[in-house]
Parts: C-alpha cells; sequence; structure tokens
C-alpha cells in the first residue's frame, strides 16, 4: 500500500473487537472446511459402497435369495441403499409366515420408511453448520465492520483532523473483517448447496429403490398365494 501503510500496520492498529472477530471467523472458516471434507470423504466412500452393493443384492434377489441379499446389505454398511433396504429385507424375512401379507407389506413398507428418514438425517449431519455459517458470517464480519469505523471516528478526534491519514487505519480495519466474512460465507454457501443436491439425489435413489424392494415381496406373496389356492368351501 501507499505510504508506507501495509499489513503489518493495519495489524497492528485492529481493537480487540476486531482481533476477536478474525478470530471467531478464522474458527468459523476452519470448522465448515472441516464439515465439508468430511462430507465429501462420506459421500465418496457412500457411492463406491453402493456401486459394488447394486450389483451383489440384484444377483441375490433374481435367486430369491433373501438372506443372501440381507448378507450382502450388511457386508456393504457404508451404501446409503444398503441401510434402508436392511430394514426391509429383515422384517419381510422374520415375519413372512407369521403375518397377512397386507399387514406384512405394511410393516416392510413402514420400516423402509424408517430406514430412509434416519440415513437421510445422517446424510444431513453437520449441513446446519455449513448454513449457519454461510449465513452469520457476513453480519460477523459486519460487526468488525462497525468497530473499525469506531476506531476511525475515535482517530478523527483524537488527530482533530478529517484527513485521509486520520481514519485510514480504521477504514483498513473495517474493509478486513468484511472481506474475512464474506470469504468465509461464500465457501460454506457453496458447500450447502452441493450437498444438499447430492443427498436429493440419494434420497431419490432410495425411494426407488425401497419402492422396488415392496414390488418383488408383493409379487413373492402373489405367487406363494398362487400355489396355494383358498381351499373350496362344502356345502
Amino acid at each position: 500500500m501507499g505510504g508506507g501503510f501495509g499489513w503489518k500496520e493495519i495489524f497492528s492498529h485492529m481493537g480487540l473487537l476486531a482481533w476477536s472477530v478474525t478470530i471467531v471467523l478464522a474458527i468459523m472458516s476452519l470448522y465448515s472446511l472441516t464439515i465439508g471434507i468430511e462430507r465429501f470423504l462420506v459421500f465418496r466412500r457412500m457411492r463406491k459402497a453402493t456401486m459394488d452393493f447394486l450389483p451383489a443384492v440384484t444377483h441375490a434377489l433374481k435367486d430369491a435369495d433373501l438372506k443372501g441379499a440381507l448378507e450382502e446389505t450388511r457386508r456393504h454398511k457404508y451404501s446409503h441403499l444398503a441401510k434402508v433396504l436392511n430394514g426391509g429385507l429383515h422384517e419381510f424375512i422374520n415375519h413372512e409366515t407369521q403375518k397377512h401379507e397386507f399387514d406384512l407389506i405394511q410393516a416392510v413398507e413402514r420400516n423402509l420408511e424408517r430406514s430412509s428418514a434416519l440415513t437421510t438425517a445422517e446424510l444431513r449431519r453437520g449441513l446446519g453448520v455449513l448454513a449457519t455459517v454461510a449465513s452469520t458470517a457476513p453480519f460477523v464480519g459486519l460487526l468488525g465492520t462497525v468497530g473499525g469505523i469506531i476506531n476511525a471516528f475515535q482517530g478523527m478526534a483524537l488527530q482533530g483532523s478529517g484527513g485521509l491519514g486520520a481514519i485510514s487505519a480504521g477504514i483498513s480495519e473495517a474493509l478486513i473483517t468484511t472481506g474475512f466474512g464474506l470469504f468465509v460465507a461464500i465457501p460454506a454457501v457453496w458447500m450447502f448447496n452441493y450437498y444438499t443436491g447430492r443427498i436429493e439425489y440419494f434420497q431419490i435413489e432410495m425411494t426407488n429403490s425401497a419402492s422396488e424392494l415392496l414390488d418383488f415381496f408383493m409379487k413373492r406373496m402373489g405367487k406363494a398365494i398362487g400355489q396355494h389356492p383358498p381351499a373350496v368351501p362344502r356345502h
């Protein structure tokens, strides 16, 4: 910067409020970045597990091997689809011969819905923090801006002059905290929107897979009923 007024001088003129705001923003930035990296790794592992899980469970269901399909959901526990289908398969296998057809399908459907809701909540873990950082970081930076403007006017009062030199430190301090707030908020907004889109796609996959599993169970029970037709009542 011109006139020998560089970053060192700017930071040396920052007051307690500006430093507090800067530290808070730095913590918010590190926290949101940590969550973003953690979600990225989780989603990548989930996608890889799902790519391995789908062919295996499809093959097991085509062979009508429900226990084999259930075992595949346990082996690929990091797949979001495996987490959802595990509950439905477990419910059907344990109660196939104990419940009426309609009651069993309803129980399986409720189990799939619960599993889907729990998996979605797990997928959304940490996104609330990203949303909070994205929405509050600019205001935290604005708080530092207010402190910088106050320091600028105090400098004017002490100097007894309204020259640029009297207020430049306070103005620079204000601009730094404002810019830092935006610097923290923008990546948080990007990450929140990206992961929200990914979760919506995962939800569609879970809904479709649960629906296909229900269709499979209904066809299976329909075949079983066809193989054992009801007895004709005698008069």
